[in-house]
């Protein structure tokens, strides 16, 4: 369905039953990404929760208004909150939807009850340390040309957009399958003006860590052990920065553990939630 937030229609749908505590759920990617992502990740949830996913404006197919800042997406959470009914939200997102994550329980602390990280980070250095990942690997040849277009916002087109990423996109899981990473490829989103926003605008004001260790909500933060992008040490930083985390390392995923080991990564979620939100019972086992 299509939702009105903030000025923007925004493509949304809910899972799980009405009444349930309300987690939404961020996409990555900025302008590579959409709610297809959190839906298989949290969708999964719906049996205790209202799962809220969405295409952030500018992404997926909803509508492409102006600013993707990080305070922009944040308030279109806030939005999808209001709109859903929920007084407080868990909050949860991986890897550029961890930004917006992050940035809407610094901005919005009062409205969230836990949040759940995976693969992302709390400023821009996780960049450099890609960059250098990227030049150490043997799996693919890069064109760098593209690589730096990419990571600096200076995509031309949609079309571009996809090109950029099917170059990059063998460094992203545990063990490359060239012929699933040709099936997410062609499955994705591309929508270059919101991916060229977030390194030509947001990149260079994104850091959070002096604010993070005023956070109080629970939260998980999970990540691969061969995440190229997002690494360990990331995670770790965040880890260490908001007082009631606990951080779990999927030792056999890259950057995406919610499908490389997806049994445990269901279960690292339920585990934590039903520590945190001890009213859901027997329900998060």
């Amino acid at each position: 369905m299509f939702v009105e937030i903030n000025g923007a229609q925004l493509n949304v749908e809910v899972l799980g039953p009405e009444g349930a505590p309300v987690l939404i759920a961020h996409h990555g990617g900025g302008g590579i990404g959409s709610l297809a992502e959190p839906k298989s990740t949290f969708g999964p949830l719906s049996d205790i929760f209202q799962v809220v996913v969405f295409d952030a404006r500018g992404c997926g197919l909803s509508e492409g208004i102006p600013p993707y800042s990080h305070e922009q997406w944040a308030a279109d959470v806030d939005g999808l909150r209001k709109w859903i009914g929920a007084e407080k939200i868990v909050i949860a997102g991986g890897s550029y939807g961890g930004f917006i994550s992050m940035e809407y329980a610094i901005r919005y602390p009062d409205r969230v009850n836990a949040m759940i990280l995976r693969d992302t980070s709390s400023d821009w250095t996780n960049l450099a340390l890609a960059i250098e990942n990227a030049r150490k690997q043997t799996r693919v040849k890069l064109n760098w040309e593209n690589f730096d277009r990419y990571w600096s916002g200076n995509i031309r087109d949609d079309a571009d957009l996809k090109a950029c990423w099917a170059e990059l996109i063998p460094l992203y899981d545990f063990e490359y399958d060239p012929i699933k990473s040709a099936a997410q490829v062609e499955a994705g989103s591309y929508r270059y003006e919101a991916h060229n926003w977030c390194f030509q605008h947001n990149a260079a004001l994104y850091d959070l860590k002096p604010a993070l260790p005023s956070l109080t909500c629970p939260t998980l933060i999970t990540v691969g052990r061969a995440d190229w992008v997002t690494p360990v040490s990331s995670s770790e930083t965040i880890a260490s920065l908001i007082p009631n985390s606990k951080l779990v390392i999927f030792e056999k995923s890259g950057h995406a553990p919610q499908s490389e080991e997806p049994e445990l990564f269901q279960q690292t979620m339920r585990e934590f939630l039903a520590e945190v939100m001890p009213q859901l019972g027997a329900l998060t086992k």
